[in-house]
């Protein structure tokens, strides 16, 4: 027998476990949920209402800077929800006729929604089903805020720069 040989004990027996990361695990993380994600981002909602022309929409979306709007009656709630995709297919069907039409008439009334306690990997898993970019939260019947697909991937993003961070600094010391 080889001198480096070692017969085998009871402690071989016992196998070791290791986890790679999933996209559960990636993204649910017990503190990743939409409420985090508000609280880095901010709970700015901008929000038009449903006998508004698309004309005006279109400007309060580029002066904005933002993708999607949404649709508030006279006490704040959620009625819909208008986003550039919807307005570029309407101007495909009606050239030249869009711009006067209102609000209520190309938004979409049945919005799929969020709560602040959800977490974001469902979120993201709903959002990619339903080929939608946006979603608005709600708490309640109370519209608190709005995320976006590419929030969740920056602020995932940044997770993963401070998760590389950490591990730097213990690997130095």
């Amino acid at each position: 027998m080889p001198a480096s040989y070692q017969a085998p004990s009871r402690k071989d027996a016992e196998k070791s476990s290791t986890y790679s990361q999933s996209a559960d695990t990636n993204l649910a993380a017990g503190n990743a949920t939409v409420a985090r994600l508000l609280d880095g981002k901010g709970r700015d909602v901008f929000s038009i209402r449903p006998d508004e022309t698309l004309e005006t929409t279109v400007k309060v979306l580029r002066d904005k800077g933002i993708g999607a709007l949404m649709v508030t009656d006279g006490s704040g709630a959620l009625v819909g929800i208008l986003s550039e995709r919807d307005i570029v297919r309407k101007l495909a069907e009606t050239p030249g006729q869009t711009l006067p039409q209102k609000v209520s008439d190309i938004m979409t009334a049945n919005v799929e929604t969020c709560a602040p306690d959800d977490p974001l990997i469902s979120v993201l898993k709903r959002m990619s089903a339903g080929k939608f970019r946006h979603m608005p939260v709600v708490e309640g019947e109370r519209l608190v805020g709005m995320i976006t697909i590419g929030d969740v991937v920056n602020h995932r993003l940044i997770e993963l720069e401070h998760e590389a961070l950490q591990l730097k600094q213990l690997i130095v010391g």
